[in-house]
This record gives C-alpha cells, structure tokens and sequence, in this order.
C-alpha cells in the first residue's frame, strides 16, 4: 500500500505522455486518404452539420417564443400628437391637440370604442 500512490503517478505520467505520440498536423491518427477515414470524416461532417441546424432552429424558435410573450407585457404606451385648427362659435381660430397612440412601428393603433354604433371611423383624431 505504501508504494500506490508512486505506482499511479508513474501510470498517469506515461499515459499523458503517450497519448499524443502519434497525432498528426491536423489531429488524426489515421490516414485520411485511405475509404473508410474519408467516408468517416464526410459523414460525421454531415451529422455535426445537421445537429447544428436542429439546435439552431430549436433555440431560434425559443427565442421567438420569449419575445413574443414578453411584447405582450410591455405596458409602454407611444402618442403621437397633432395639431387641429378650429373656429370656435365666436369666430376665434383656435390650435386643438389630437393624441393618436401608435404602436412601435409607428401605425396608429384603432379603437373600437372610438366609433359610436352604427357610425364608421373615419381617421385618427
């Protein structure tokens, strides 16, 4: 038992030396020029390619997910305001604001409520 440890540090040592005797430049051990290596290298090329593309969409589509789930709690609001003329029953010309809220791509977002029953909308106001 006094000699295990010496005796496994000796083992480690050689097997750490001895695994990359026959490496090649590019980190074959194996001739590549030879059918099976080259058929091996093709389709493990192919496999490794594939398994990319899966993880790839699976993530883009996770992602998709999320952003659409979170856009619906994204309580900012964007107003656009314009400026109306109008006269007033007096004869005074007045400038009356007109906020329209639009969404993030700048069209204006319609309401419902804003049209009375029976009546079409007809623009923002």
């Amino acid at each position: 038992m006094k000699h295990f440890l010496p005796r496994s540090a000796l083992l480690l040592a050689a097997s750490v030396l001895m695994s990359g005797c026959a490496t090649h430049r590019d980190g074959r051990v194996v001739n590549t020029r030879q059918p099976g290596p080259a058929v091996g290298t093709a389709a493990g090329s192919a496999a490794g390619a594939v398994a990319g593309n899966v993880a790839g969409a699976v993530v883009g589509a996770g992602e998709g997910f999320v952003g659409a789930s979170a856009s619906a709690f994204h309580g900012e609001r964007r107003v656009v305001r314009s400026w109306r003329t109008e006269t007033t029953s007096d004869g005074r010309v007045i400038q009356v604001p007109v906020e329209i809220e639009v969404d993030e791509h700048g069209r204006p977002i319609e309401r419902a409520t804003d049209a009375g029953p029976g009546q079409a909308r007809r623009g923002p106001r």
